[in-house]
């Protein structure tokens, strides 16, 4: 088993986001989730003093986790949006 494998990975091979299989609610659902106005600006700051490489280590920590948080979400409404897609009649 390799070390490199990331929690992107791990969560690729849970999530299948290149099948479908959500119902259509639950797919619409999905689509609607996202970060509220004070994730998204705290995560534009985070963004912003990290590359201009005024970023500390908490805050590098803090921006990672959103990030991964951020990919699991991206997984999600991949399969959502690959669901719809399969089930147009449902739209």
């Amino acid at each position: 088993m390799s070390s490199s494998i990331t929690e992107a990975d791990i969560l690729t091979e849970v999530v299948a986001p290149d099948r479908p299989g959500l119902p259509p609610e639950l797919a619409r659902s999905i689509l609607q989730l996202g970060f509220n106005k004070e994730a998204a600006k705290r995560i534009r700051a985070l963004l912003r003093k990290n590359s201009r490489a005024a970023i500390s280590p908490e805050e590098r920590l803090l921006l990672d986790k959103y990030l991964r948080v951020g990919q699991f979400l991206d997984l999600l409404q991949a399969k959502a949006r690959l669901s719809l897609q399969q089930n147009p009649a449902n739209d």
